[in-house]
């Protein structure tokens, strides 16, 4: 079996503000770098990490000087037409009222759908626990990664219930078939 810590990228400035920055490479905000300064997280055989800014910074803080795996596909949706908005100012929009009577799954606007989000992050995870049968990984993604392989690969086909805060995560074992989710960090 082989540990995995799925570990949600400290806080941005548009964490702050509550704006919807899935593919917006934003780095951390020096709230979300003091949040993580001084964590201790168990060592870990390789760390992975999605491309964007915030969780390559989150990684070098919470595993300093490891070397780093950049895996494009454990990147964050795309909000489309969404990006940078707050709920507040999409209020009145139909489209993002579609969007949310939709529970989340359809596609924003210019934006990526729920299925294809889950179906690239799932074929990236099963590729990196491929080559660790064994030992320790973290993954330093977004929460929507995180939600996205737990709903599909933890049993319980939850969604919403595996939202983690910013520097949060689960630790969890993968025996090759599923993810069982034994603490949350």
């Amino acid at each position: 079996m082989t540990k995995i810590y799925l570990i949600r990228h400290g806080q941005t400035q548009g964490n702050l503000e509550r704006r919807y920055i899935g593919s917006t490479d934003q780095p951390l905000c020096p709230q979300g770098r003091a949040a993580l300064a001084g964590r201790a997280l168990p060592p870990v055989d390789r760390v992975y990490v999605s491309p964007l800014l915030r969780c390559r910074e989150t990684a070098e803080i919470l595993y300093p000087g490891q070397p780093q795996e950049v895996i494009p596909d454990l990147r964050e949706c795309s909000f489309g037409a969404f990006e940078l908005h707050t709920y507040e100012e999409l209020q009145g929009d139909a489209a993002y009222q579609a969007w949310l009577d939709s529970g989340g799954t359809a596609a924003p606007p210019g934006g990526e759908g729920k299925a294809s989000q889950q179906a690239r992050t799932v074929r990236a995870f099963q590729g990196i626990a491929a080559r660790h049968p064994q030992g320790a990984v973290a993954l330093v993604v977004h929460g929507g990664t995180i939600m996205s392989l737990l709903e599909a690969l933890e049993g319980s086909g939850q969604f919403y219930q595996w939202q983690a805060p910013n520097g949060g995560g689960y630790l969890c074992r993968w025996d090759g078939h599923g993810l069982t989710v034994e603490a949350a960090l």
